[in-house]
């Protein structure tokens, strides 16, 4: 059976990994200077004017969706920290098209379901996190993204899962 070892269903790995490399596109920015939040593997950015991203947040829409965060060449520098991340004024590197896991905090995915990220808090749902992935629509509080789908209907313990950035964004 895959996924499966000795009886086991393995987790599904690191969020911000590249999960089906045949088909990826990964471009490499500077995060903007001014930002004052790194950009964490596995997160949802944009694209600025300025040619430079920028976690995706409450400003941020289907539109202005650039992709996801990967670990293509920078790993994390801390032995006990499971999050690598981007400070403003490094390169980052995203998967503009492609497979890659990420953190899926409300709902769960099916596959070929909608993808979503949250752009404002609701009280109701303190699971999600705004600029986070999730599988359930929450009205004006999430954007849904356009050409972007979960590729399984699986979801790890850590909440780990695949999305397939089908076709590129904002290139």
């Amino acid at each position: 059976m895959p996924g499966k070892v000795i009886g086991k269903s393995l987790n599904l790995g690191y969020a911000g990994t590249v999960s089906r490399s045949a088909d990826a596109i990964i471009s490499s920015r500077m995060v903007k200077e001014a930002d004052t939040d790194p950009i964490n593997f596995g997160e949802a950015v944009v694209l600025n004017g300025d040619n430079t991203f920028s976690k995706f947040g409450a400003g941020g829409t289907a539109v202005t969706f650039a992709g996801v965060a990967v670990r293509e060449v920078k790993q994390t520098t801390d032995y006990f920290a499971s999050q690598g991340y981007y400070s403003p004024g490094q390169p980052c590197d995203v998967i503009e098209r492609g497979s890659v896991t990420v953190v899926c905090n409300v709902g769960t995915p099916t596959a070929g379901g909608d993808v979503y990220v949250r752009v404002a808090a609701n009280a109701a749902i303190p699971t999600g996190v705004i600029g986070g992935f999730e599988a359930a629509a929450d009205g004006a509080n999430t954007v849904k993204l356009t050409g972007v789908k979960w590729k399984t209907g699986k979801l790890d313990p850590n909440k780990v899962a695949e999305i397939t950035i089908l076709s590129r964004n904002n290139p």
